[in-house]
């Protein structure tokens, strides 16, 4: 059989890992990275406190011992459902089975002036340029400083963080650490006590799909690390300058980040009339995209209704995993052709959830039992969860120096400002 999966995310590798030597299957791997990408660390690497290759691990090489696995890196351009075929930028590539794991992608809701201006957090080349836009405002300060220019100062100092998710409030908090431990040291001439950090939430509370408790104890955690937290605010407009809200009020700022909402990316050849709200792809019980017999979709892309669920998954990695098992199990049956009347259907597990603040903060919450735990022992569960799930040993043991030192140091040491990211060929560019 052959399949061909496009995305290197969790459940993308992870089905791949789970078909990895099965006799039977020849699979292609499709990514337009040639590493994954640990999404949950991106706002450490944005904050200075890891680097990004201790979060991306090379895709070859988590197969260099399977022999039925393919990686090729390239962009995907076209499904062809009636062929069969997978229509990239290095060439066409016929399956008898497709899986969509491509994931999400920020979201801005069509504002166009919004996607110019604000600074999105959704692979590590974006988080490392919000570390360089970050830091370099601070140099930028310091000239705005000496030239006696105090609206353009204020403008440098202040942060606005959109969305009161996970990724908002760790982001969040993460910079407020920075402010009180290592950026008075870096910039003396500065007044830190100028410095704001906004964070904007739509709804009533932070982190809304989690627990009252935990949304509460987050935003008094936010609030006690000096985070201005401003729930029912709904940004209008960003001009590269300054914040416009719903109810008028303006912030002056040059660095707003962008974290309230995703869509999911959906190839060319899906009908429209099977994409969902939020951009995702309709499928069932079994990840099957509705209609197509050979063709599934699994994680953040996916939207499937379940009676726990009846919204949809939420767009988190143990989806994305556990539904990469159950298709794995299922591809197994249905090459077994005497097997494909003992399909599985997919009920999701929810495990729970958590999220940090800062430096001995987080909350976490389990369903079953119905625990809620908070402070320095939710953080010591969070830390001990990413690190396990980080991939490659050396990058968790590099991960677990960096947190150990910082601890300790109270100092992140790689705050480094990288203008060259990429650059285009001439052949590209033509």
């Amino acid at each position: 059989m052959k399949v061909i999966i496009i995305g290197g995310g969790f459940g993308g590798l992870r089905l791949a890992r789970k078909l990895s030597n099965r006799a039977g299957f020849e699979i292609t791997l499709i990514d337009r990275f040639n590493y994954h990408q640990f999404q949950p660390l991106f706002y450490q690497v944005a904050t200075a406190g890891l680097d990004a290759s201790n979060i991306s691990f090379p895709i070859r090489k988590v197969f260099q011992q399977s022999k039925n696995i393919q990686f090729r890196l390239a962009e995907v351009k076209q499904v062809l459902p009636q062929d069969k075929k997978l229509v990239t930028d290095v060439g066409t590539f016929e399956y008898d089975a497709l899986v969509i794991a491509t994931g999400a992608d920020t979201n801005f809701f069509g504002n166009q002036q919004l996607a110019e201006h604000a600074f999105p957090m959704k692979s590590t080349v974006e988080a490392l340029q919000l570390r360089h836009r970050l830091l370099h405002n601070f140099e930028d300060a310091l000239v705005a400083k000496d030239a006696g220019d105090k609206t353009k100062l204020q403008r440098l100092m202040n942060i606005v963080v959109v969305g009161g998710g996970p990724t908002g409030v760790e982001l969040s908090g993460a910079i407020a650490d920075m402010k009180r431990y290592q950026l008075p040291k870096d910039y003396p001439e500065l007044d830190f006590s100028n410095m704001n950090i906004y964070l904007l939430e739509g709804t009533g509370r932070t982190l809304a799909a989690m627990s009252e408790k935990s949304s509460s104890d987050s935003q008094r955690y936010l609030e006690k690390l000096g985070v201005t937290v401003m729930t029912n605010a709904l940004l209008k407009e960003y001009d590269g300058q300054r914040a416009l809200l719903q109810d008028g009020k303006q912030i002056e700022t040059s660095l707003l980040i962008w974290a309230a909402g995703i869509k999911g990316n959906v190839p060319e050849g899906i009908g429209t009339d099977l994409i969902a709200r939020g951009n995702r792809i309709k499928v069932d019980r079994q990840c099957r995209v509705i209609g197509q017999s050979s063709i599934f979709a699994i994680g953040d892309v996916a939207y499937m209704e379940e009676p726990a669920w009846p919204n949809g998954h939420p767009q988190v990695a143990p989806v994305a995993m556990q539904q990469a098992d159950m298709i794995a199990y299922n591809l197994r049956r249905i090459e077994m052709k005497s097997g494909q009347d003992q399909l599985m259907d997919f009920v999701y597990n929810d495990k729970g959830s958590m999220a940090t603040v800062g430096r001995n903060l987080a909350v976490v919450d389990v369903p079953k039992p119905k625990l809620h735990f908070k402070g320095f022992f939710a953080w010591m569960i969070w830390m001990g969860l990413h690190l396990m799930l980080i991939l490659g040993v050396k990058n968790r043991f590099f991960v677990f120096c960096n947190w150990l030192y910082n601890y300790f140091t109270y100092d992140q040491n790689l705050r480094l400002i990288f203008k060259e990211f990429y650059r285009e060929t001439d052949k590209e560019k033509q």
